[in-house]
């Protein structure tokens, strides 16, 4: 009788979900990479504290969202050799069980085949809310769905020619939905109504970088009460005034191109790295900003440090980064001063997290380094699930989620 009141009480409160454990879009409720959890995970392998494993079938890199006991994520099943049939699935966070898988868009095979090795058909993450599940597959298309799984509407009019596939997820701004189409030619930023997926603005980037093609998510801040959408692009970042499209100031950075990592807004400061061929990491103050300000509005640089795949991550006065080849360093967010860098083993393509009073670094390898929040560098634990993974974490109340090559994992203390 105590071991079935142990084993209810045990599954209750794994299932009850809390307000921590939300984790509504790319790099969480606030887009930066913060998480509220508390007794997060430190330690695992390929075997111990994993709560359950699921298989999901199809290929994609879409990180997880969370929402009220439910992951949500995206995939690309190749059906045949002709046909693709790109997915959005539902998982059951206390088992692992899905909920549903359900077919969005089923486009055209040559539409497809664009795309960099280490890219997949599918990943852009999703975004959740109360209500709805908004998925993304670049110039593949764009659709929302209530929680069900029902298709509410699909937009897949947005035509634009892809270079090594897609990459940057969308962003909720009131009743739109705003995200970059960085393509081969002719980039443009876009926002969508999100109550029928019908165009509301299309502003073109107006670049002079020779390479126009860029996979950024944009970020959403306000200053002094006023909203503005982040985006960089090839050759700049733009803020965009979210109610038209209007550009409200740039930052040029050159020729800077195939830009990755999500802004991060912290302190005052907006942090944006700048791409290949030589990234650079800049400190912008966006405040009373309008026009080109590259000259007067950069705050501070630094090209060591500088990621060209993960985003950034500022705690407290911290700003935490890791490069594509392993090197991790914290800056002093404010003035760009060095506090420690470390070189960690493998490639990184996911964006660091945090949580807990900690740093999650997680390689291309399926190997997550746990060090420390804080000025000196202290590696806490290194853990290794044994299988690829290019997806962001999901930290949670006693729980952390992975997306590996094949499957989803829970990890528990």
């Amino acid at each position: 009788m105590l071991t079935t009141l142990y084993t209810l009480a045990t599954l209750l409160f794994i299932a009850t979900p809390s307000a921590a454990d939300e984790w509504t879009q790319f790099r969480g409720p606030t887009g930066d990479g913060i998480s509220t959890a508390t007794h997060v995970p430190v330690n695992w392998t390929a075997t111990e504290h994993v709560v359950w494993k699921q298989a999901i079938p199809g290929k994609g890199w879409s990180s997880l969202v969370l929402s009220r006991g439910k992951l949500y994520l995206t995939t690309a099943d190749e059906v045949s050799a002709d046909v693709t049939s790109l997915r959005a699935v539902c998982v059951d966070a206390a088992d692992g069980h899905v909920v549903w898988n359900v077919e969005v868009f089923q486009p055209d095979a040559s539409a497809v085949k664009e795309h960099h090795s280490k890219n997949s058909v599918a990943s852009p993450s999703p975004i959740v809310t109360s209500d709805r599940l908004y998925v993304h597959f670049g110039h593949l298309g764009t659709a929302a769905l209530d929680l069900n799984g029902n298709i509410l509407w699909r937009q897949s009019k947005l035509t634009y020619k892809p270079r090594h596939g897609n990459g940057g997820s969308p962003v909720l701004v009131g009743d739109l939905l705003v995200f970059s189409c960085d393509a081969a030619e002719d980039p443009f930023v876009v926002a969508l109504d999100v109550g029928n997926g019908e165009v509301r603005w299309k502003t073109p980037r107006n670049t002079t970088a020779a390479k126009t093609f860029s996979f950024c998510t944009p970020a959403v801040i306000e200053l002094d009460g006023v909203t503005q959408v982040i985006s960089p692009g090839s050759g700049f970042v733009g803020a965009y005034n979210p109610r038209d499209g209007k550009e409200v100031w740039r930052v040029g950075y050159g020729e800077g191109y195939s830009v990755v990592p999500r802004p991060v807004f912290a302190n005052g400061l907006l942090f944006v790295a700048t791409g290949f061929d030589r990234p650079t990491l800049l400190a912008i103050d966006p405040k009373g900003a309008t026009g080109d300000v590259t000259e007067k509005h950069v705050t501070w640089t630094a090209t060591k440090g500088a990621p060209l795949t993960p985003s950034m991550l500022v705690v407290k006065d911290e700003l935490y980064t890791v490069t594509d080849n392993g090197v991790a360093t914290c800056f002093d967010a404010q003035t760009g001063k060095v506090h420690w860098t470390k070189r960690l083993a493998g490639d990184f393509s996911a964006s660091p997290v945090y949580a807990d009073g900690h740093i999650y670094f997680q390689n291309e390898a399926g190997t997550t380094y746990v060090v420390k929040a804080g000025t000196e560098y202290e590696l806490l634990a290194t853990n290794d699930i044994e299988e690829r993974t290019l997806a962001s974490l999901v930290p949670a109340d006693n729980a952390i989620y992975l997306r590996s090559e094949s499957q989803l994992w829970r990890i528990g203390n």
